[in-house]
């Protein structure tokens, strides 16, 4: 089979890839080795950027009836006992959305579908080969591939890709349960993270309800050897955590699905590899607090999805390809970071001291100013590129068609410049890759000119000719 890019892994990350590059026209087959989605929940909710990324697509109100029930919660940060309150940042979704992995990945595989794009289940592959024309994966060849395959990323083994970073010191288990009776420690509705963290038995846990009878349940040993990550999780394990946490009155009914996890930090040290590239998981993978890692792999498809299609359509200005390390290579290394200083503010085994330190962060956590920075950057809301403007926040306007906002004039997935004054603007040699839409708006604010991902490139206040700007970023 012949395609224009391979797509491996159909994580929300691959998923999201598939999407972008079938949008900007470009022939893309998707491969998973797995026959079947798990069904295991793994990420329970979508950060705010996430969901302004779906809003860009108009992916986001469809996905909207597959939420989970219950009233939405601000974010955390190492698990204290602040919500994290991203309304400072004007986004249209200043609180995690409750809508599950699983659901987001299922939505975005039958869209796909739908449009005819390949998904090749039950298809591992066992060999890569590049050259200057194009890169082969089995039977299946194309001019680049993408690997979305993980943490344990195939691809990255194949070709040697080192992946360096800080081994795991702390093992953990993640399982969806029923429960055949519980006691009153065991919460039943929607709260704030903090609110079912537990420590207690030698253990610390984490117990929340999903949706019906189901519930998730998060936990570790605070002192002695854990099974390996490749152990099946069994169910003594999970009842001897629930006895110790929950008290005897809260007994497993099910174990339904369960893995192991680790505090591991790795990143690549480059995002491309030749043809091939490498997004989510498999380039970068952390302690998963916070909900950040969906987060992550989405935006990394966002930013690279329109560059290679621009690329593969042959009007990519130099340099744009390589942008996709140089912007998204440093996003990920500062999210290995927080990660990595929450789990210290939140491992159980560390110093007494340690509670000081938590009590000192939450007062923090307290001032509006430390508050907007912790939340921009687990939300992702204050993500900037070296050169650009900020994200484009998504405004009301009205058109000559009617009252409309910026994300809905963005679900082409192409740039878009947006004028908002009285001055003639032609853009004639870029109309096949730019939107110019002419519009008002309540608020003061200058003509912009904002990439297919989202980010403001140019504004009238800017030195810089347009025309300049325009062939430096569409060619």
């Amino acid at each position: 089979m012949r395609t224009e890019v391979i797509v491996v892994g159909a994580g929300p990350t691959g998923l999201m890839l598939a999407h972008e590059l079938t949008l900007a026209g470009i022939p893309t087959v998707v491969l998973e080795r797995q026959h079947t989605r798990s069904a295991q929940s793994r990420a329970r909710g979508l950060q705010p950027r996430t969901a302004e990324v779906l809003d860009l697509r108009g992916m986001l109100d469809p996905l909207l009836d597959h939420s989970l029930p219950g009233r939405e919660f601000g974010g955390h940060f190492a698990g204290l006992p602040v919500e994290l309150d991203c309304q400072p940042w004007r986004t249209r979704h200043p609180y995690p959305l409750p809508i599950p992995q699983g659901r987001l990945e299922d939505f975005l595989e039958q869209r796909l579908i739908a449009q005819g794009v390949p998904m090749l289940r039950g298809h591992e592959v066992s060999a890569v080969e590049q050259d200057a024309d194009g890169v082969t994966a089995g039977d299946i060849s194309g001019s680049y591939l993408v690997a979305c395959d993980g943490g344990h990323s195939t691809i990255r083994k194949l070709l040697g890709v080192p992946f360096p970073g800080t081994a795991g010191n702390t093992r953990a288990v993640v399982a969806d349960i029923t429960l055949a009776s519980q006691s009153a420690a065991v919460p039943t509705t929607s709260q704030h993270f903090s609110q079912y963290l537990n420590t207690a038995g030698g253990f610390s846990s984490i117990l929340h309800p999903i949706e019906g009878d189901l519930y998730r349940l998060v936990f570790s040993k605070i002192s002695g050897e854990s099974p390996a990550r490749d152990v099946p999780v069994a169910a003594e394990e999970v009842r001897e955590a629930l006895l110790a946490v929950y008290g005897p009155e809260t007994e497993l009914g099910e174990l339904r699905e369960a893995s192991r996890f680790s505090d591991a930090a790795r990143q690549v040290s480059r995002y491309r590899d030749g043809r091939v590239f490498f997004a989510g998981d498999a380039a970068h993978i952390h302690l998963p607090f916070g909900g950040q890692g969906v987060n992550l792999g989405i935006q990394d498809a966002v930013n690279l999805g329109w560059k290679l299609g621009a690329t593969i359509r042959g009007w990519a200005p130099g340099g744009l390809l390589d942008s996709y390390h140089t912007e998204r290579h440093p996003v990920a290394a500062r999210v290995l970071h927080n990660t990595r200083a929450q789990g210290v503010l939140n491992n159980p085994r560390q110093d007494p001291d340690l509670a000081t330190v938590r009590d000192m962060f939450t007062d923090l956590l307290r001032l509006p100013e430390a508050n907007r920075f912790i939340s921009g950057m687990m939300s992702g809301l204050d993500v900037r590129y070296p050169g650009l403007g900020p994200r484009m926040i998504d405004l009301d306007l009205t058109t000559l068609d009617g009252p409309t906002r910026v994300s809905r004039l963005m679900h082409s997935g192409r740039g878009l410049l947006l004028s908002l004054d009285d001055t003639p603007r032609s853009i004639d040699r870029w109309a096949d890759r730019v939107d110019h839409v002419t519009a008002k708006s309540d608020e003061d604010i200058d003509t912009v000119l904002i990439r297919p991902d989202g980010y403001i490139v140019w504004s009238s206040a800017d030195p810089q000719p347009l025309e300049t700007v325009l062939t430096q970023w569409f060619g």
